[in-house]
């Protein structure tokens, strides 16, 4: 095995007639987008004392618990861009940032909607698409997948989003709803993901599973659990090495 990269876990394709792609962290580098976001930003606005990744990790890290509150029934149904804004005000509040306009706030919330791309994802994705139906399966609102599409220069044959199903991942609905909307079995449908718990939940609903690890999702210092499971069908180091295994 080649230093550095992870032996591939190949399974049968052959069954497979779409590709469902979680999409922050996966297919886009949210962190560094982010970062470069909150640096410009603050260039703009003179507010150069932010230490913009732990922005960033603390802009991420309120998601979880804000999706979980509507997931569980606490909360009513709100879309990502009405939870990251709510997540956003009360940083700006945190980390004394004063003077912007509604207008400011609501740009700088959509950074969400302009995440750039991992390297490999642009030329992966285009060879899975020859042979393969690939649609988004993100919690990201329908609103922001496609204007990060048209942004990062992403082509998907469909934009599939949680908020078509009023649940959020990890809920069965999700994964079930995607393969019922492209009229394919469940075990039709290959789940790609870097984050294990959303590929657990995409096996339990019954679909087949693809991780992709990356490594640099939290930045160099925060590496998350990497390591190959057995539980999934296949594991590739990124969408090209997918590609290779899927025969695009």
């Amino acid at each position: 095995m080649t230093r550095g990269r992870f032996k591939d876990i190949i399974m049968d394709s052959t069954k497979i007639k779409a590709l469902a792609f979680d999409v922050f962290g996966t297919v886009v580098d949210w962190r560094g987008s982010i970062i470069r976001e909150g640096k410009e930003l603050g260039r703009e606005k003179g507010v150069m004392d932010i230490d913009w990744g732990r922005f960033a990790d603390a802009w991420r890290r309120g998601y979880r618990p804000a999706m979980d509150r509507v997931r569980s029934g606490e909360g009513a149904w709100e879309n990502i861009d009405g939870l990251h804004r709510r997540i956003l005000d009360s940083l700006l509040e945190k980390y004394s940032i004063k003077g912007l306009c509604e207008t400011e706030i609501d740009h700088f919330n959509r950074a969400w909607h302009r995440l750039d791309p991992w390297p490999d994802a642009i030329q992966g994705l285009h060879r899975l698409r020859r042979k393969y139906i690939c649609a988004t399966l993100s919690n990201g609102n329908v609103a922001l997948l496609v204007n990060m599409a048209k942004y990062a220069g992403l082509i998907w044959d469909c934009i599939l989003s949680a908020e078509l199903f009023r649940h959020y991942k990890p809920d069965p609905q999700v994964y079930q709803g995607a393969a019922r909307l492209l009229g394919i079995r469940t075990d039709a449908l290959l789940m790609v993901a870097a984050h294990k718990n959303d590929l657990l939940a995409a096996r339990a609903a019954g679909c087949k599973t693809a991780f992709i690890p990356r490594p640099l999702e939290y930045g160099p210092e925060n590496v998350p659990d990497i390591k190959p499971d057995p539980e999934f069908d296949i594991t590739a180091n990124d969408f090209n090495l997918l590609a290779d295994q899927m025969g695009a």
